[in-house]
């Protein structure tokens, strides 16, 4: 899993079964946080302590079959559910929860088959970080104008300046004290309110 080490930071392994968890383990010796767990109920716990990238199951589970389990994962966290069944079950699976995004592989598969099922969910993984990374930077530039607008019409409103004497004056403020235009329309607003 060396190409997509960086993407699969944190993943949860649900398997009733040591020689499965075993050969993920192997699959995934990069990986920085990697937990492992032989119940659904026990990997619900995980869940709400902590933050996975991925969670691979071994259906079934000692507690459920493991279908109802994989679509509670992608509803309650963000991660990457990967849910491997047995060739009997494999069709209904697939039909149950594929809608909610878990990918689903059946028994019995191979090394290499299981390995590409992560690399590609990895993949989806860092497609999901950079997305997030994108919306959060979106967001915090919002924000930033949301605060200088405010700022603005509050300097035209008690300082009778016009909006570009407001733009130029928040941008003064801000560069003649080393920090941002945000940081200086919140003084300003927290001065004039």
């Amino acid at each position: 899993m060396s190409k997509s080490e960086d993407a699969a930071r944190c993943v949860l392994i649900v398997s009733a079964s040591e020689q499965f968890t075993a050969a993920v383990r192997k699959l995934l010796k990069g990986v920085i946080m990697l937990d492992a767990k032989k119940s659904a109920a026990t990997a619900r716990r995980m869940i709400l302590e902590r933050y996975y990238d991925l969670v691979i199951i071994n259906a079934p589970l000692p507690d459920e079959p493991g279908e109802d389990f994989a679509i509670d994962v992608t509803r309650d966290c963000n991660a990457s559910v990967l849910l491997v069944t047995s060739g009997e079950v494999y069709e209904d699976a697939l039909e149950h929860v594929t809608d909610f995004g878990v990918l689903v592989i059946a028994k019995p598969l191979t090394y290499r088959r299981l390995d590409q099922a992560i690399r590609f969910l990895s993949a989806v993984q860092n497609t999901v970080h950079r997305m997030e990374k994108q919306l959060q930077t979106e967001h915090e530039k919002m924000e930033e104008l949301r605060i200088v607008s405010k700022a603005k019409l509050v300097l035209i409103e008690q300082k009778h300046m016009t909006e570009d004497e407001a733009h130029r004056f928040i941008g003064k403020q801000a560069m003649d004290s080393g920090i941002s235009r945000r940081r200086a329309a919140e003084r300003i607003l927290d001065e004039l309110e």
